[in-house]
């Protein structure tokens, strides 16, 4: 009978306890550190790195270069057992999995895998639920179960890339010269269960861990992730300060600050103006273009002349808008506005020089599509 993979629950710790130490919380000296503390040489924390971040092997009969009476000892120090799937469901021809976690400790997060033509992309969760309160999103109405662990977090993308590189989602495709080649995941969206900007100090381990070369992390660009936030912005600033080059998303959902108290509760704390002052400092420290987030409600929000406000907002400043057809969630009292009213709402914002894109509703048949997240057992 084959050993547990790491990350493969064989119990559950109670509701409160810290999630276990797990290499990918720890910086490249930390980890030789605790290694050292084991009784082994400081370059096993280089292979140990490797394997789980270069080579994605989680199994510890796999670790080669490694002495076969050490392989185990490593594992249950530092890669303990941090998660194990629930279930996966999938549509759009199976270019969509949305994946259910059960952390350590009985905690569910999920996360979303995502295949197109040119890439393939990951929402993950920072959160278990969220804190923020926003009344259209299932996350938030679910409220704020804890943080998640820097390893947690990076424990969804190794994940999701073992499932690639096991061809177990997305397969391969075919190059330009027409021989088939594997699928690589190339961008995450830190826009699963939770509000990233909350989690501050684990969300930027976490993308270290991504970003990082091997062995110190998977080598993935910056400026394939995208971190999302609703305006929380002492860490918008703080996040400027980082000299990252990760896309900043701000999920503005309104122009002005009536509706957006309603709409982002946040908006109360820092209005509409502050957040977007902040944005457009990240945009400048980063020379990233800045995506709003608008989730476009039939009704509520999809109004010509709160286009038109958000069009005057945003001329001539390095953004984007992404509006979101509303993803209904059970019990939601608004849902997606009419196709005529969505158009107008683009044409508006063309007219005023913005860039503007509708977002694809995928995984929405599965409740994987923005906003929808809950987690449900």
């Amino acid at each position: 009978m084959p050993k547990p993979l790491p990350g493969e629950l064989t119990f559950v710790a109670p509701r409160g306890a810290k999630p276990p130490r797990h290499l990918a919380d720890l910086s490249a000296a930390e980890r030789k550190e605790a290694i050292v503390a084991l009784g082994e040489k400081p370059f096993r924390a280089d292979q140990l790195s490797r394997q789980y971040f270069g080579r994605l092997a989680a199994r510890p009969e796999e670790w080669t270069d490694i002495p076969a009476a050490s392989r185990d000892k490593l594992a249950e120090a530092m890669l303990p057992q941090l998660m194990t799937e629930v279930r996966h469901v999938s549509c759009d021809d199976d270019t969509t999995r949305k994946t259910l976690w059960k952390l350590f400790d009985g905690v569910l997060v999920e996360s979303v895998l995502m295949k197109y033509p040119d890439r393939v992309t990951m929402c993950i969760s920072s959160q278990a639920g969220c804190g923020m309160n926003c009344p259209f999103c299932a996350t938030g109405q679910a409220g704020l179960t804890r943080n998640l662990s820097t390893a947690e977090i990076v424990e969804q993308i190794a994940a999701g890339m073992r499932a690639i590189k096991a061809g177990d989602f997305g397969g391969a495709q075919p190059g330009e010269d027409g021989e088939a080649r594997a699928v690589r995941l190339s961008n995450v969206v830190f826009m699963g269960m939770g509000e990233p900007l909350a989690n501050y100090k684990r969300v930027i381990a976490a993308i270290h861990r991504l970003t990082d070369p091997a062995p110190a992390g998977f080598g993935l660009s910056q400026r394939g992730i995208t971190v999302s936030t609703v305006g929380l912005v002492p860490a918008i600033n703080k996040l400027a300060e980082e000299g990252l080059s990760v896309r900043l998303a701000v999920s503005l959902h309104a122009p002005d600050d009536e509706l957006r108290n309603e709409l982002v509760p946040v908006n109360t704390r820092w209005n509409v103006a502050e957040v977007l002052d902040a944005a457009w400092d990240y945009a400048a420290q980063s020379s990233r273009r800045v995506s709003i987030e608008y989730a476009l409600i039939k009704d509520i929000n999809d109004q010509a002349w709160r286009a038109d406000l958000l069009g005057r907002l945003l001329k001539n400043r390095n953004a984007h808008v992404n509006l979101i057809p509303l993803n209904p969630t059970p019990g939601s009292k608004w849902t997606a506005s009419r196709p005529e009213d969505e158009r107008e709402f683009v044409r508006r914002l063309q007219s005023h020089g913005v860039p503007v894109t509708v977002r694809d509703t995928r995984g929405q048949e599965i409740d994987g599509a923005c906003g929808q997240l809950a987690a449900a057992g």
